[in-house]
This record gives structure tokens, sequence and C-alpha cells, in this order.
């Protein structure tokens, strides 16, 4: 199958995995420089992106990320992907109308599961994103929702997941163990983590020069002097 294809195509290519940007949450995006970097739509992933699994509201980390995203793009301009809601396995697209209603967000529907589904993402905006590298796309896991930007040049934007301990109870027990692993693997001070940041993927656009992380402080959010760690700009941990 395509996804054991995608796999096999990582082991070969392991910064496939590495995001353009990492932070702890989508509320730390500055959605503005996306779009002055050539940006004209934003992808989110939904569970521990912008709710707690499985549920319809979105998380209070998540609400002033979601709302500049809706702002500065549009509502046409901004969908979820979900490896879920949306796919085959949504019967009658049940769970993809539901959050539709719930969060005001479109859901793209698409048979083909990340890292795959870059027809029916393009099909979605309507020719919004006439090319692969205008997309941004947002998530918590690393093997999904990086790996499947990567592969078609899109701007990949890695966040931390939400929700954690009791509060993460409903998380698919096998994503949660997988994500784990994936961080530990990527954000590690050990010597291949370092060389795979280094070979983070160049966007088309976005050259690294203009930061995209935001920093709250009190009730402004100000513009971060972001880090490097290896190719990958990374929110500062204070």
């Amino acid at each position: 199958t395509k996804a054991i294809l995608t796999l096999a195509s990582v082991v070969r290519r392991p910064y496939l995995a590495c995001p353009h940007v990492h932070v702890r949450n989508v509320s730390e995006v500055n959605y503005t420089a996306l779009k002055e970097n050539g940006i004209r739509v934003v992808v989110f992933d939904k569970d521990n992106t912008l709710t707690a699994p499985y549920e319809l509201v979105i998380h209070p980390n998540a609400t002033a990320g979601l709302q500049s995203a809706l702002h500065i793009f549009g509502p046409h301009n901004v969908a979820i992907l979900s490896n879920s809601a949306g796919t085959d396995d949504d019967t009658d697209l049940i769970d993809a109308k539901n959050i539709e209603s719930a969060l005001g967000i479109s859901v793209i529907r698409h048979s083909e599961k990340k890292p795959g589904g870059l027809n029916e993402v393009m099909a979605h905006f309507n020719n919004i994103a006439t090319d692969a590298s205008q997309i941004c796309i947002i998530g918590d896991r690393l093997l999904t929702d990086v790996v499947f930007g990567n592969l078609y040049g899109m701007l990949t934007i890695h966040c931390d997941p939400l929700c954690s301990g009791p509060d993460n109870a409903r998380d698919n027990a096998a994503a949660s163990i997988i994500r784990s692993v994936e961080n530990k693997v990527m954000y590690g001070s050990w010597f291949g983590a370092r060389m795979l940041r280094d070979r983070t993927l160049k966007h088309a656009s976005w050259k690294g020069d203009t930061p995209l992380i935001l920093q709250q402080q009190g009730e402004s959010i100000l513009l971060k002097s972001s880090e490097k760690s290896g190719g990958v700009e990374t929110c500062t941990k204070d």
C-alpha cells in the first residue's frame, strides 16, 4: 500500500519528518508572516492541534491562533485535514459534519489518509493554492502531518500536543505512544537528531529569515526572536 511505501521513503529520507517550524501550540504562529511569505491556505490537523482528542470545542490554547488564521486568510482558505473525520472511515461523514457545525471550519473529504491526499486537498481549495508550496500544514504528528507536507513542498509547522495526562485520556493509545517516540527522536540532544534537523528541507518561498513564531506576553502577542534548532525554527521554552 501507499502507506508502506511512504514509510519506506521516510526510512530512506528521515529528514522528511523535520518541520520547518516547531511551536508549542497554533497560537504561537505568526499568520501574517505566513501570508507575506507566499502562503495562501492553512490546513490544520484537529485532535491535539485544535481540540482535545475527539472533542468538539476549540482548546483554549488554540483559540487565538485559529481566530488569527481565519481573520488573516479568510474562512474559505482554512480547513481541517483529519485522518478520521472526512475519510472513508467516517460513515456518512457524520464526524466531519459535526466538526463543521461545532467549529465553523471546513473538513476536507479525502479517501487517502495522511501522508497522502494531496489531490483532494488541492481540489478542496478550488485552485486558491495553485502549488503545494502555497499551503501551510500545521499538526502535532511528525510522521503524518509533517511528512505529508514535506513530501509535496508545503510549509510544515509542528506543534506540541495540546493535552497530556488525564486531559489526553481519549487520545488513540497507539498514536500517543508513536507521537512520544517521534518527538524524542526529532528534538533530542543526541547527534543523530541534530543531523536530522540540519537537513530540514528548504521551502520555495519562506527562506527562514522571517520569524514565523509569536510569543505571548501579558495581553499582547509580540514577535519573538526565534532560535534555530538545526534547520528548524523553534520556540524558545522559557
